[in-house]
């Protein structure tokens, strides 16, 4: 028993590493290339654009919406948009009233609805697409806020072989909370360091569902939107680049967007995340490897692919490292092989440097103390989602299908603004809160059992895990008044 311990432990630190060191590798990229800024460059003509807008009972966001997309600076004979309606609720009467609004002043708004809500999100995107005049198409969820010269900006970097251009998230509420500037440092990470430094370097790099630009022969050509993956965004994507068509990055042109306020709605985006992230691996993974890529992209594309097992080896690792205090302890032939476990954790230094270089790329006032009290934090919350997270992704490989869950808006952008009576949260007591209050209570025990052992080495990471846990658990019990079922 002893040994499958020390060997869980032992693999799942390593595994863990393999994609910390990655994540160096990108921050190296992102360094060489950040100099290197995307040119300005100026569109000549103007093609016939389609934007898509799916919505899902967003009563609270979608007015904001469809005015920024309707100010879009773009000629009005060139520009169509397809509000992709699926809502069951009030959202259908806001979104006709503004659409009629809209059409009145000369603009060519379509509020689309189809028969059957089939597929979700891709589903409606497939059925807008197949309406769609435009050569290319534009997609923002709800929550976005395009700027005016949003296509003038993208269209400009479409070259015959570029099937489509992602832009960086900003985040309008991003001083609202702790818990949005946490998803504001590890968001701002992706957005420049990856992308950046996958898409420099000609590795595979993926459409966020949102605030793009798509070539419409390109998704055809791909085999179209599909919903057997709740990520459909990073299917279409590896299907689309698999087949020769190449991405663009801005990271220099933003679109602005709100984060969740609460944990309840950080938790169903962070569960569709990854565990659609596994379902797509699961389904091209075997793609990328038989294909005739080189072996660096591949072996990069691999490592995306499966990026979100990370959670899961995070758990295995935290669980498995009390059982390996005692077994230390009690067997001191084992010190060796948790010495040679404790290597692996160089990997993290990896992971540190890549939010430092991202951290201070991005944030607003970057300093020595803002990375100091920022980074623990993000990294403590993200320990405390690593169950659920790790739920997901096993879901996900296991081929365990699920509906699509919408994250709820909250038409939230000052500190003054409140959550208040929303009526899409859900108020429930999961058995995931209740294991997630259990592994609070865990690793306290481990914290305990440092000064037991007399062996302190673990007790920075179980005190982060079980602050973690701890946080979490509460936050997703935390009373939401008024809240209803969607």
């Amino acid at each position: 028993m002893s040994w499958i311990v020390v060997i869980g432990y032992i693999v799942a630190l390593l595994v863990i590493s393999i994609f910390s060191l990655e994540q160096l590798y990108l921050a190296i990229l992102y360094k060489k290339t950040k100099r290197k800024a995307n040119a300005t460059l100026e569109l000549t003509s103007y093609p016939k654009v389609t934007v898509q807008l799916p919505v899902y009972n967003e009563k609270y966001v979608v007015k904001r919406l469809i005015d920024a997309v309707c100010r879009l600076d773009y000629p009005l004979d060139q520009l169509e948009i397809q509000i992709l309606d699926d809502s069951t609720d009030e959202t259908v009467e806001i979104i006709a009233n503004k659409t009629a609004e809209w059409q009145q002043k000369g603009i060519n708004v379509q509020h689309i609805q189809r028969p059957e809500r089939v597929g979700f999100k891709a589903g409606a995107l497939a059925y807008g697409t197949q309406k769609a005049t435009g050569e290319f198409i534009a997609i923002f969820d709800a929550d976005f806020l395009p700027e005016p010269d949003f296509l003038l900006k993208t269209l400009a970097h479409f070259s015959d072989e570029i099937g489509m251009v992602q832009t960086r998230w900003g985040h309008i509420n991003e001083d609202y909370s702790i818990l949005t500037k946490m998803q504001a440092f590890g968001l701002n990470a992706h957005f420049s360091v990856e992308q950046l430094g996958r898409n420099s370097s000609g590795k595979f790099m993926n459409f966020n569902g949102t605030a793009g630009v798509w070539r419409k022969t390109c998704i055809e050509d791909a085999g179209g939107w599909q919903h057997d993956t709740l990520t459909e965004d990073l299917d279409l994507s590896y299907r689309a680049q698999l087949k020769g068509w190449k991405f663009k990055y801005l990271e220099d042109v933003t679109s602005p967007a709100e984060l969740p306020v609460l944990v309840p709605a950080i938790k169903s985006q962070q569960y569709r995340w990854n565990k659609g992230a596994a379902e797509t691996a699961r389904k091209n993974l075997g793609k990328v490897i038989l294909s005739k890529l080189s072996a660096p992209v591949k072996w990069h594309a691999v490592l995306h692919l499966l990026n979100s097992s990370v959670f899961l080896f995070l758990v295995i690792g935290a669980v498995l490292s009390i059982p390996m205090l005692y077994i230390k302890k009690g067997n001191p032939d084992f010190n060796l092989l948790f010495n040679l476990a404790s290597v692996f954790i160089i990997g993290f230094v990896g992971m540190t440097v890549f939010y430092w270089i991202a951290t201070k790329a991005t944030a607003k006032n970057f300093s020595l103390t803002y990375y100091i009290k920022n980074f623990p934090l993000f990294l403590t919350f993200s320990m405390g989602m690593s169950l659920h997270n790790a739920i997901a992704v096993t879901e996900g490989y296991l081929g365990i299908k699920t509906p699509f869950i919408r994250t709820p808006k909250f038409n939230i952008v000052n500190k003054s603004d409140s959550w208040k009576g929303n009526t899409y949260l859900k108020q429930k007591i999961s058995f995931l809160t209740i294991l997630e209050g259990f592994m609070a209570a865990y690793f306290a025990f481990g914290v305990m059992s440092a000064f037991v052992l007399k062996d302190f080495g673990l007790i920075l990471f179980h005190l982060m895990l079980c602050l973690g846990f701890a946080s979490v658990f509460y936050l997703s019990l935390k009373k939401v008044p008024n809240a209803t079922a969607e």
